[in-house]
């Protein structure tokens, strides 16, 4: 191993930014657990599957206006600022070209492994993207943080315009649609373009607000064995890895990417600005973002869900009320943190952003074993407001286990996996074993 850079030490580790991350992990959780347990329309749209109204729909909109996006936002802004990290140090230290090249294998793994959650696990993985996205990052390890800022604003603004295209361009697919089918039903011939139309917008509707026979036949298979469980992800993970990568995803990941560089290089995830700063920082977030998010879920229920009034309301203003919501919940878990306030919360959330990468993948087992039927097949028996004790369950677990394995080992399973692939060198695992030379290191994320 090079003595310029190996794995960062227990020492070296920012337990400002591990605590970011055990949040921002767990909460992921409360969204990732709606594409376990329900139908994938159901994500967002509520009047899918697991209930639209009452206790079921409370949960919804407050998901919607505080959680939904923005604990992703804050997990892929702590992916970016771990990367600068990485580089960082090893920079300081004389590492050269090699920190590039561990840097690039270090997220070349990630790719595989993402590919490996995907296909095997779980659909929803957002591995993948945070490895091929974060193969653009090295150039911008030198900008200035205002010149992140900036550049990763202006990503989410483009993916703001292009979202209000897309609403745009099924209103039209309506329209044109719905002519079509006055044609046929006069008896018309209509042209292979009209015919296009109809089957664009049956698709569209089969995809964002699904009949019934449509919902009843993914149940289904979600509760089959293992192998046709295999076969549906396929089919999701092509549509997640191109579409839905070129046209969302892979915008969404760069823009985050490089604000939480920028926000490293402020001091602002390392806790290093003072009280006053993350009071108005929290002010700034919560005052406008609330509101954004707020008025788009309620637009979007007054429009009876319509699938496109989602995309008008829901996702045209998506990028810009989670970052401003993220940047509320990040600027209250620093404030905490340097008043020293919930210790044995913090303490526990760092030990958890700690073993992030374990933790993220055991939700994923745990939860496809619960829903699918090759273990107990609750996939769409349970309200949405019910999905919040498996959340809250697998929560407590996490939060206790995880301060007992740091207490005997120096990674989490996984993350010392990743490491010994990544510095292609068997790392220490326990506490007691010793340490190899050069151990001081740069942080990996």
């Amino acid at each position: 191993m090079n003595d310029y850079i190996s794995p960062v030490s227990p020492q070296e580790r920012i337990s400002a930014l591990d605590m970011l991350r055990g949040a921002a992990v767990l909460g992921i959780l409360l969204m990732n657990i709606m594409a376990f347990g329900l139908p994938m329309a159901a994500y967002l749209n509520p009047s899918v599957a697991g209930g639209a109204e009452g206790p079921n729909l409370a949960f919804w909109f407050v998901n919607q206006v505080l959680f939904e996006g923005k604990m992703r936002a804050i997990f892929s802004m702590l992916f970016g600022a771990g990367s600068l990290l990485l580089l960082a140090r090893a920079e300081e230290r004389g590492a050269g070209l090699f920190a590039a090249d561990i840097y690039y294998r270090r997220t070349l793994w990630l790719v595989v492994i993402g590919l490996i959650h995907a296909y095997l696990v779980w659909s929803g993985d957002i591995l993948f993207f945070y490895g091929v996205v974060g193969l653009t990052l090295l150039p911008f390890r030198s900008m200035s943080a205002r010149g992140l800022l900036v550049f990763g604003c202006s990503i989410f603004l483009v993916l703001s315009l292009m979202t209000a295209g897309v609403s745009s361009e099924f209103t039209e697919l309506k329209s044109k649609a719905e002519q079509a089918q006055a044609g046929r039903k006069a008896g018309k011939e209509l042209t292979a373009d009209e015919e296009e139309s109809i089957r664009g917008w049956e698709g569209f509707l089969k995809e964002n607000k699904p009949d019934q026979k449509t919902v009843d036949k993914e149940i289904q298979d979600h509760r089959a064995g293992y192998l046709a469980n295999l076969k549906l992800r396929a089919g999701q993970v092509v549509t997640m890895h191109t579409v839905f990568f070129y046209r969302y995803i892979g915008f969404d990941v760069a823009g985050a990417f490089l604000i939480g560089i920028a926000l490293l290089k402020l001091g602002v995830l390392s806790a290093q600005r003072g009280s006053a700063f993350y009071a108005r920082l929290m002010l700034f977030g919560y005052g406008l973002g609330l509101p954004l998010n707020a008025f788009t879920g309620w637009m979007w229920m007054q429009s009876g869900w319509d699938p496109i009034a989602m995309f008008r309301y829901i996702y045209s203003g998506l990028e810009f009320g989670r970052l401003l919501v993220a940047l509320g919940h990040i600027s209250v878990l620093m404030l905490l943190y340097k008043a020293g306030l919930f210790r044995f919360l913090t303490r526990r959330l760092a030990a958890a952003g700690q073993m992030a990468l374990t933790n993220y993948l055991t939700q994923s087992v745990v939860c496809t074993i619960l829903f699918n039927g090759y273990g107990f097949g609750l996939f769409g028996k349970l309200e949405r407001i019910q999905l919040l004790y498996v959340v809250f369950a697998v929560w407590l677990f996490q939060l206790i286990v995880s301060p007992i394995w740091l207490g005997r080992f120096r990674y989490g399973p996984l993350e010392w996996a990743w490491r010994s692939l990544t510095y292609w060198e068997k790392q220490p695992m326990r506490l007691r074993e010793s340490t190899p030379a050069g151990e001081a290191a740069p942080a990996t994320a």
